[in-house]
């Protein structure tokens, strides 16, 4: 098995078998039949990483251990890390070699406060993997969390939620028409999985992506502020302002890139955002 190494998410990374994967499969967009196949849970499975960092401070509190797992259904517009939306573009890792990667750091990240977070591409695509890192992590005493979309949120059952300590969920539109824009598919799951989350009590950050021109329209705004306000167990919002930084993945993988002009959000734009969220008594970042 080739092994992902510590790195920036947004270095390309793919494997030989994902490159041939992605030769054969003509529209790089499509959703691959291995991208949506549940494995079966076995004793030491075998899951698909991209990368992992070691130190970081803006996915999720404290110091992190993030996993970036490969395989993705949506196809976001500004998305940094095109090359996780198919499974097998990733490292092939079995459970107890990626919890021997985490262990190493196991007490550093207790010490500061910190845990493990699983990103992506989209964790649920890995469901059973996610979750067996999640049970070994909560072993230890880690604090876990799970950047996700919601898209798949119907697969965790009410047990394997609670081994999640926080969601960071991206609710990347309130607007369906404008959410399927961005993403190329549906808004309500991820409505759903932030419903049932809110009802369960279970932690949540939720993230926002500000693109002027895509995401910015004020009524637009207001319907992720109106979500974001019907939850209860919501503990904060956070703005991110889109950035080019993915822009070099596109061109290296021979994709256009459909926000090759668009600048980053004015601290104008930025401010006038947070405020509408404000407004709703929430905590904004």
């Amino acid at each position: 098995m080739s092994e992902p190494r510590v790195g920036s998410r947004y270095e390309l990374h793919i494997t030989r078998e994902g490159a041939t994967e992605s030769r054969a499969e003509r529209d790089y967009f499509a959703v691959h039949p291995g991208d949506v196949e549940e494995v079966k849970d076995e004793d030491d499975l075998v899951g698909y990483v991209h990368s992992y960092e070691v130190g970081s401070t803006v996915d999720g509190p404290g110091i992190r251990f993030v996993a970036f797992l490969s395989g993705c259904l949506l196809r976001c517009q500004y998305c940094h890390n095109p090359d996780t939306w198919h499974k097998r573009n990733g490292h092939p890792v079995t459970v107890s070699r990626a919890m021997h990667e985490i262990g190493k750091y196991a007490q550093v990240l207790k010490t500061c406060r910190g845990g493990v977070t699983l990103s992506g591409g989209e964790p649920m695509v890995q469901r059973p993997f996610a979750m067996r890192i999640f049970r070994h992590c909560k072993e230890l005493g880690l604090h876990t969390c799970m950047d996700t979309s919601g898209r798949l949120g119907d697969r965790l059952s009410d047990d394997e939620l609670m081994d999640i300590d926080l969601n960071l969920l991206d609710i990347k539109s309130g607007d369906p028409a404008i959410y399927e824009k961005v993403t190329r598919q549906p808004l309500q799951p991820t409505l759903d999985y932030a419903n049932r989350l809110s009802a369960l009590g279970r932690p949540m950050w939720v993230r926002f992506v500000l693109v002027p021109g895509l995401t910015d329209d004020y009524d637009n705004v207001e319907k992720v502020a109106d979500i974001c306000a019907g939850l209860k167990s919501l503990e904060r919002v956070e703005i991110l302002r889109f950035h080019q930084m993915g822009s070099d993945k596109w061109h290296k993988l021979g994709l256009e890139y459909p926000l090759e002009h668009c600048e980053t959000p004015s601290p104008e734009l930025t401010e006038r955002v947070r405020g509408q969220f404000r407004r709703r008594g929430l905590t904004v970042y």
